[in-house]
């Protein structure tokens, strides 16, 4: 059962989004999927006891509802980063749209999609609060300043909103958490020892105190789309392994009374490491916490990444409002 933690902002419906890049449904291929090998256990409690893979149907259990979900988007070639994420962030089949898939980065008709439609532009217009929980060092900022560098999609739909980005010292605040949750990243390379490190389980806690101040929250965890290009398999495992682990902390401090937790992915890629590419596999989407229910109703007619954007608004605008 989910500890049952004090909520100063107790009206509020929280909607925490996990964005996890990189990551489908693959086989059940111990050479080559982490998945099948790697130790789980909160991820497969929330599957009763099933492992995340090709074969695994839609599963309800006690605080969740898993289910496939299709990032092809109906358009030839293999799914991109900019236009997964730009179609997740807006609501609009991005792909589709502009006539094929692109990325990582927008390109300059992507950008002008986030810029017009993203949830967090479109939740400011009711009224409804939003932050990215991801910090960004200030070397970033500096080579986004330069031109040196441009924003990937989820850091663009938040500029462009009016937003801000959350810089070290949000994180050294605990109003954010690194792209790694542990901070770990931060110490080692980038040299920035005075950030706190955080044990997985930890940080898990730690993105839902931060995420409670908002009706919505997103977060971006890129590394597992990085361990799917440049990885090794024990690598890869590591990395899930973590991710279980902080998922483990989320899901003990979650009030299930106050929201819900959304977890998908942009793309396959981590679940494949036959080779270094995207994979057209779908992608797995949780939705966890609330009622039954609410749960139900949210993944009622979900089958792509375009059908995020628009629950999302109906359900923060009633339960908000």
């Amino acid at each position: 059962m989910p500890a049952s933690i004090s909520n100063p902002q107790s009206q509020i419906f929280n909607l925490l989004f996990l964005f996890l890049d990189g990551v489908g449904l693959g086989a059940d291929d111990p050479e080559h999927n982490p998945f099948v090998t790697a130790h789980l256990p909160n991820l497969t409690g929330l599957l009763n006891g099933r492992r995340l893979l090709a074969h695994t149907p839609r599963t309800e259990s006690a605080r969740a509802l898993f289910l496939p979900t299709d990032a092809c988007l109906g358009v030839a070639g293999t799914p991109q980063s900019a236009t997964g994420q730009a179609t997740i962030l807006t609501g609009r089949n991005v792909p589709q749209a502009i006539g094929y898939h692109w990325g990582p980065k927008p390109n300059a008709a992507i950008a002008e999609i986030i810029r017009r439609e993203s949830l967090f532009i479109q939740l400011k217009s009711r009224g409804l609060d939003a932050a990215l929980l991801s910090a960004y060092p200030a070397r970033y900022f500096e080579a986004i300043a330069s031109g040196r560098r441009s924003y990937s999609a989820v850091p663009l739909a938040v500029a462009a909103a009016g937003l801000p980005l959350r810089t070290g010292d949000d994180l050294r605040a605990g109003r954010a958490l690194a792209a790694d949750f542990t901070n770990q990243g931060w110490h080692t390379h980038l040299g920035l020892t005075d950030v706190p490190l955080h044990a997985p389980r930890e940080a898990g806690r730690r993105l839902a105190e931060a995420a409670r101040a908002y009706p919505f929250a997103f977060f971006e965890h890129w590394l597992t789309d990085y361990a799917g290009h440049r990885g090794s398999l024990a690598e890869a495992r590591a990395l899930l392994e973590t991710f279980d682990a902080v998922l483990g902390g989320l899901l003990e401090a979650w009030d299930d009374a106050s929201g819900l937790i959304i977890i998908t992915s942009d793309h396959g890629n981590i679940e494949d490491l036959s080779h270094r590419r995207h994979t057209c596999n779908p992608v797995p989407t949780f939705i966890i916490g609330g009622s039954s229910a609410t749960r139900r109703a949210f993944a009622d007619g979900l089958h792509n990444l375009a059908d995020f954007a628009p629950r999302i608004l109906k359900l923060l605008q009633r339960r908000n409002t």
